[in-house]
């Protein structure tokens, strides 16, 4: 759901009326595989919010598009350009989509939420020392509407885990790590990784899609359906071989997934393994 709502918030902010700016670069997180040295990190809740480019003089979407901030919003906003994001609150992302996709700004809605600054993105220093430079710039502000996100360390693997789940316990969608000795650095890079939980579970192989492109002849999908009847389809994590040999039909797989929509389905599910048992 939050997938498809995400498609959606594109297409609204694309349509004509809808006012479009220089598409800004942003660093984006590789995904953490537990094999770094943590010490070299800084860690902060990873927010289920919308990522937002501050010019310093508006807000602007990873696509080049300009957010209908109201003015009162930013009108104490530095300015020098912030990397961050707009944020409504744990669990909150579709109202948030709801509020920042409206061309009209509704002030009574934008009241409700912040912008949740992690960055400097054209200061020339390590991560370190901005994430300092932020802190006194935001308390300095003291806007209402601007906020830091907060940076800590933690020791290990084993701890990091341990925070992990505490977050997601609490309705957080996972945490970020920072190296901290890094000068900032567009696209993709290990500076910044992002950390999310994985689950496991079981369903039942019902149908199979076929595939297409380099997947032509071969399996697409699977359609599956849980032990609660929800049905859905997994198209990853399958090998060559698994896709020439499929898991039957009425066969039990094992698939991964990163949390659910609202209608329970299985977000970002993967092919694991076929159930022996």
């Amino acid at each position: 759901m939050k997938t498809l709502l995400f498609l959606v918030y594109l297409i609204c902010i694309a349509s004509p009326g809808y006012a479009r700016n220089t598409q800004p670069e942003f660093s984006l997180a590789k995904t953490y595989a537990g094999k770094a040295d943590l010490s070299d990190y800084w860690v902060s809740e990873k927010l289920d919010g919308v990522r937002a480019y501050w010019d310093g003089k508006q807000l602007i979407s990873r696509q080049g598009n300009i957010f209908p901030a109201p003015h009162w919003f930013t009108k104490d906003f530095p300015t020098q350009p912030l990397d961050g994001e707009l944020w409504l609150g744990r669990g909150q992302f579709q109202q948030l989509m709801s509020v920042v996709s409206k061309k009209q700004a509704i002030d009574s809605e934008w009241q409700k939420i912040g912008y949740y600054v992690f960055d400097l993105p054209q200061v020339k220093q390590s991560f370190t020392q901005r994430s300092k430079n932020l802190q006194q710039l935001v308390k300095n502000i003291n806007s209402p509407y601007l906020h830091r996100v907060k940076q800590y360390r933690i020791a290990n693997h084993s701890a990091l885990e341990k925070h992990l789940k505490d977050i997601v316990k609490q309705g957080g969608e996972g945490l970020m790590l920072h190296r901290g000795e890094a000068t900032n650095r567009k696209g993709r890079t290990k500076d910044l990784l992002k950390v999310k939980p994985y689950y496991d579970a079981e369903a039942t192989v019902i149908a199979h899609t076929e595939g297409k492109g380099k997947f032509e002849g071969l399996l697409g999908a699977i359609v599956v359906e849980t032990p609660k009847g929800k049905q859905f389809r997994i198209g990853t994590g399958f090998s060559m071989g698994q896709r020439r040999s499929p898991p039957s039909i009425g066969s039990q797989i094992t698939y991964t997934y990163h949390g659910k929509t609202d209608a329970g389905i299985p977000r970002f599910a993967s092919f694991l393994r076929t159930r022996k048992d």
